[in-house]
Formats: C-alpha cells, sequence, structure tokens
C-alpha cells in the first residue's frame, strides 16, 4: 500500500491519488468539546494533512483554498461509504496553530458521526491520534506560542467565570510573557557586558563604567521583580478560586448561609447542635469571580470524638482560609448593645488568627427587636478593628443582597482587576522561578567586589531561572550583544 522512496517521502495511493508525505507523524483529534451537539470540529496537523483532506473529501485536483471553508461529503477511504457533509478547511504551514500543515472537518456533533470520522482519519496512512495538548505542544515548538501564553491557553479553555476569563485571556496575548520577555533581554545584556568586561577589560576594549552600569541594571531588575513578587498572590486566587471558609459557633446558621448562598440543600441543616462534622465545599461565582465555599462544624468543646475531629478540620480550614464568614446567632447576643459589641470582639479573637480576613455576619435577625438590632449596628459602628459587620435572615433571605454586595467587594480585593495594572502572577511554578531569579540577582550583588566570575553566575543563574518561565536562552544571544555594544574585533 505504501513505500520509502530514496529521500524519505511516503508515497501513498488514496482514491487513486498519489501523495507524498514527508517522513513525520501527523496527528488528529476531536478539537471540540466531547458530547452531542449541532457542530463538532476535528483537526490534523502535520505532513500528511493534505493526504487525510483528499482522502476524506475525494478531491483529485488543486486543495481548496487556504483558510476558506468549502462544503463536500465527508467519506471513508476504504470503503467509500459517505460519513458526513460538512465544511472543511485548509491551513497550510505556516499559516495555522500549529505552524504545520493542518486540516479541520467541521462536522454534524452526534457521537456516532464523531466515532466514524475519527476512525476514517486512524486508516490514513502516516495518521495517529493525538495525546493531550499535543496540538498546543506543537505549536510551542514552532514558535507560535510561548510557555506563559500556552498556559493562559489552558487557563482560558478552563476559566467558569468572567475574571478567570480576562485573566486567562490578557495571558494568553502575551502581555505576562513580554514583561518576562523584557527581564530576560535585560538580564542577557548585563551577562554580556559582565563577560565582556571580564575577557576584555585587560586589552582595554572596554570602556570604563561598564560595571555601574551594569550594577544599576540590576538593582533596578530587583526592584520591578520584588514589586511583581508582592501581588498577594491575586493572580493564582484569580485562577483557582478564593477560599471562603464560613465559621462560626454551633447552631449558628452556618449551613443554612451556605445553603442559601448556592441556592441548593447543599449541607443538612438541623435544629440539633453539631449536625454538620465535616468540610462541606461548594463552588460559586460572586460577581464574575470564583469563589470556593466551605462550611464548617461548630466551634465548641464536645466530647464526641468525630465531632473533636470535625472542629480541628473547621480551624485548620479557617488558618487556610483567604476570607472567613464568621456568623453569630443574634439570638444568643448579649441584649443590652455595648456589652454585645464586646462578646463579639471576644468570639472574633476565638474563631480567627491576627491579620485574617474575615466578615461578620449576625445571623437570625428577623428574631430581634427592631430597636435592639438598631442599637446595636450603632454600637457596633463604634468599635474600631471589627471586619465589616452584615446583618441577615437565612430564613427570610433579610439582607442577603447587602451581605452579597459585601461579598463581591472583598472578594474583589483579593483578586484585583484583571485588566488593570501591571498583568499578576498565575502559576505557583512562576513565583518559585522569580524567587531563584531575585535571590540569584543576590549573589551578583554579594560578588560583585569579591569575584567577578562569582558575580557573574549569579547573573547567569538569575537569567537560567527566568528562561524556565519563558523558554531557553543560547549562549550565541549573549555573544551578538557583546559584539554588537563594544565591537569587539570590528
Amino acid at each position: 500500500f505504501f513505500i520509502y522512496n530514496p529521500i524519505r517521502l511516503l508515497v501513498s495511493t488514496c482514491d487513486g491519488v498519489q501523495v507524498g508525505l514527508a517522513d513525520a507523524e501527523t496527528i488528529f483529534a476531536l478539537s471540540s468539546g466531547h458530547g452531542r451537539c449541532g457542530v463538532a470540529v476535528v483537526r490534523a496537523s502535520g505532513p500528511a494533512s493534505s493526504t487525510a483532506l483528499r482522502c476524506m473529501t475525494r478531491l483529485t485536483r488543486n486543495l481548496p483554498p487556504p483558510r476558506k471553508a468549502l462544503l463536500r461529503s465527508i467519506t471513508d477511504p476504504q470503503s467509500k461509504e459517505v460519513l458526513d457533509r460538512g465544511l472543511v478547511f485548509w491551513f497550510p504551514a505556516p499559516h495555522s496553530f500549529t505552524g504545520e500543515d493542518s486540516v479541520e472537518f467541521h462536522i454534524h456533533g452526534g457521537p456516532a458521526v464523531i466515532t466514524a470520522v475519527l476512525h476514517a482519519l486512524g486508516s490514513v496512512p502516516g495518521m495517529r491520534p493525538a495525546e493531550a495538548g499535543e496540538f498546543t505542544r506543537r505549536a510551542f515548538q514552532a514558535g507560535k506560542l510561548g510557555l506563559t501564553e500556552v498556559e493562559g491557553l489552558g487557563d482560558l479553555i478552563h476559566a467558569e467565570t468572567e475574571a478567570q476569563r480576562r485573566q486567562a485571556l490578557r495571558q494568553m496575548s502575551g502581555d505576562l510573557g513580554r514583561l518576562y520577555q523584557d527581564w530576560s533581554h535585560k538580564l542577557k545584556r548585563c551577562l554580556a557586558h559582565v563577560e565582556a568586561f571580564i575577557d576584555f577589560s585587560e586589552d582595554e576594549l572596554i570602556e570604563d563604567g561598564v560595571l555601574n552600569q551594569v550594577d544599576t541594571w540590576v538593582c533596578d531588575l530587583q526592584a520591578e521583580i520584588e514589586r511583581h513578587l508582592q501581588d498577594e498572590r491575586r493572580g493564582e486566587r484569580l485562577r483557582t478560586g478564593v477560599q471562603v471558609v464560613i465559621a462560626g459557633a454551633a447552631n449558628a446558621g452556618k449551613s443554612s448561609l451556605l445553603n442559601t448562598l448556592c441556592q441548593r440543600p447543599a449541607a443538612i441543616v438541623s435544629p440539633i447542635a453539631g449536625t454538620t462534622r465535616d468540610i462541606v465545599e461548594t463552588a460559586l461565582d460572586i460577581g464574575g469571580f470564583p469563589v470556593l465555599l466551605s462550611d464548617t462544624a461548630g466551634l465548641r468543646e464536645s466530647p464526641d470524638l468525630v465531632e473533636r475531629e470535625g472542629v480541628r478540620r473547621a480551624r485548620e480550614r479557617v488558618d487556610q482560609a483567604d476570607l472567613t464568614l464568621v456568623v453569630v446567632d443574634c439570638a444568643h447576643l448579649p441584649s443590652d448593645a455595648e456589652q454585645a459589641a464586646t462578646f463579639l470582639e471576644g468570639h472574633l479573637r476565638s474563631v480567627l488568627s491576627p491579620q485574617e480576613q474575615s466578615l461578620l455576619v449576625l445571623n437570625k435577625t428577623d428574631l430581634l427587636p427592631e430597636e435592639q438590632r438598631l442599637e446595636l449596628d450603632w454600637e457596633l459602628r463604634r468599635v474600631s478593628g471589627l471586619p465589616p459587620v452584615c446583618h441577615i435572615s437565612c430564613h427570610t433571605n433579610e439582607g442577603l443582597q447587602d451581605f452579597l454586595a459585601v461579598l463581591h467587594r472583598s472578594v474583589k480585593t483579593l483578586c484585583g482587576d484583571p485588566l488593570s495594572c501591571a498583568p499578576t502572577l498565575t502559576q505557583a511554578r512562576h513565583r518559585a522561578h522569580l524567587q531563584q531569579c531575585f535571590a540569584a540577582l543576590a549573589q551578583y550583588q554579594r560578588y560583585r567586589d569579591i569575584d567577578l566570575a562569582l558575580a557573574a553566575e549569579g547573573v547567569r543563574l538569575a537569567l537560567t531561572s527566568l528562561g524556565r518561565i519563558t523558554g531557553h536562552v543560547g549562549a550565541e544571544e549573549i555573544l551578538d550583544i557583546i559584539f554588537k555594544d563594544f565591537c569587539i574585533g570590528k
């Protein structure tokens, strides 16, 4: 059916048409989502893409115009059976997502149609199913996407809220990659100047003040990286979700609040104190920001071994939280407003660690007389150091909209605006490599006046750390800067 010729081309016959294929693998896969849908997209990429297009559409002459839709019957190359009728798109290299010859089949999205088309593609010589993420990997290897852009694409595909979409789209468009590439270029220049000074200063080919200039560049870059790292993990929170924990005494209405916020009976609600023993989690979209909301066991002393374990887990989750909703049963507050404020201050100290961000949620306010509620509210406004206070009733939904507005503001503050200011860190690995980069620049400053070779190694390590985020750095780039900046050997 196929033979190899002397120049390593694979010659195949399909529908009577001989097509030469480069000796490389061509991959194919369903690129749209699984399940029944109106239209499904099947993509192939690699040197055999043109063969697949000819075989599946029975084209015997020229390929269709690039990037233009062509309505064709999709057929099985072996049985010649018509599988579907749909649109085909031809993307010749290098103007495709992967940089290779690519073809897309836009077919009807029934499972039987998709399975038949994929099976037919597998029968074309030189074709194999793509591995997970292989199209994007080829795009990266072809220079179509940088590493940070690839990660942004992955985040965009998995984005569930509006703010996540905005952040991922900004990263995929290259904002974060350009920032790191700019830092890489500065480090290359620093390293080139230091190495030029080491190699050529004795021959008086390097002008005075070169190292002073490098000192300034390194110091400025350290300051930029430090500011970038001091983002309070806003981008990472937005990417993974803000950890919001509901905590408080037993039977304060924590599970009722969880059910009210997620609008379904996610947790068991009972008048019996201590009903919740383990962590109950649910994902929410609060004004476009992702939130992972956790209900916890009531905080109290208990002889019950299982409940004590639940309380331990609750306190552990509070320590890990980005924001804690401290729920208090208004019916159990002292009737005197001043004493109630003092009680709430002590209660917050028993639930939270210092510096933890929180909201104080006074639940069951429908059980308080109006006069007592107003006095309590006025007294709490006088107390300094208290977190924002929200009065709600999970039974009547009174105050719920005001509470959601306060919660949204708090979550937005924790995540920041993904479209404003400089791009933020979104990956833990970026933070780790940038911290290594910062430490390596400190090595340059430490050895600058002691051993210039060790100082240069610090800059090289910093460049390597950034390279793990943006891509590899070659020695040729350093040499280019050396000879361009100093005209050595002119």
